[in-house]
């Protein structure tokens, strides 16, 4: 399976994007803000030039699996190997204050929100069961 965030829409706060499973539109995306860091970008240059919890992850390719989060306490898609950045899930929620550097995901979006994520989250997981997943990120 293969998942791409397309990033669309830019504010001081947020990213807002379209989420894509295998090529057609599942969902939109609220991301923190977007710094223009590339998973090709050496560690010292994503450590300064991420602000904690108000970053984007950088642009590129990463693996993803289903893994139990210690901090949400249910299954959830974990961005693997993102540089700079630890514990990257994609998860529910409606604010760039929800995200804290993770892709939300939701069914309908406003400025600098997403809404009906809790559905978007349970359908985005229905489909990634048993899967092999990918994950790219562009503009």
């Amino acid at each position: 399976m293969n998942i791409t965030i397309v990033r669309k829409e830019f504010t001081d706060i947020s990213t807002i994007g379209y989420l894509l499973v295998d090529g057609g539109f599942f969902c939109y995306t609220l991301e923190d803000k977007d710094r223009g860091l590339k998973q090709t970008d050496s560690l010292l240059y994503i450590k300064a030039n991420k602000i904690f919890g108000k970053t984007a992850i950088p642009y590129g390719d990463y693996k993803v699996q289903l893994s139990t989060s210690q901090r949400f306490k249910r299954v959830l898609p974990e961005v693997l190997n993102v540089k700079g950045f630890e514990g990257v899930r994609i998860h529910r929620g409606n604010t760039a204050e929800d995200t804290h550097g993770c892709p939300l995901v939701g069914f309908r979006k406003a400025f600098n929100q997403v809404f009906e994520s809790t559905k978007a989250e349970e359908q985005l997981m229905a489909l990634m069961q048993g899967k092999e997943i990918t994950l790219t990120i562009i503009k």
